[in-house]
């Protein structure tokens, strides 16, 4: 079964809030390494967003 582009989107937004989390949890919320990952999610969201839109 292949795999289309807004669900491997999908898969890489769940990975990422899972892997936000627990780094938040361990680190903080406000710890450099958070704060990347929350960026990286906004632009996943961004991404997955427009392809609604469109």
């Amino acid at each position: 079964m292949k795999i289309d582009q807004q669900d491997q989107l999908t898969l890489r937004i769940e990975e990422l809030r899972n892997r936000m989390t627990e780094t938040a949890i361990k680190e903080g919320f406000s710890s450099a390494k958070s704060v990347r990952m929350s960026q990286e999610l906004d632009h996943l969201l961004n991404q997955i967003q427009q392809k609604k839109d469109a």
